[in-house]
């Protein structure tokens, strides 16, 4: 892809995120969402969010972990223990990451 076209991806799709993002700022009045969509709405960012996680936490190279010595696992069961505890997003990531870095580092897993 040359320059030019370069720019103009960049440009249109700058216009459509715009655009499709802006266009509730640029209504005078609230936009009435039907009840059922603004619950599903709610959900949005927990699905977004498990269907990056998710795949990251269970596979390798395209594959599935073969073994239950990865230190993913462990600071995915340690985060959520704390998160089902706590209630906390900060100390879920840091107990995660405390948890799976000496594994990593450390034992090499």
């Amino acid at each position: 892809m040359g320059f030019v076209e370069g720019t103009i991806l960049v440009v249109g799709l700058t216009a459509i995120t715009l655009g499709t993002r802006g266009l509730f700022f640029f209504t005078e009045r609230e936009l009435p969402l039907p009840g059922r969509l603004y619950r599903g709405l709610r959900c949005a960012p927990l699905a977004a969010m498990a269907a990056v996680v998710a795949p990251e936490l269970v596979m390798t190279d395209g594959r599935l972990v073969a073994t239950m010595l990865d230190a993913r696992l462990f600071g995915a069961a340690a985060g959520a223990a704390w998160y089902f505890r706590r209630r906390g997003i900060l100390g879920t990531i840091v107990v995660g990451m405390a948890v799976m870095l000496p594994l990593r580092l450390w034992l090499g897993w």
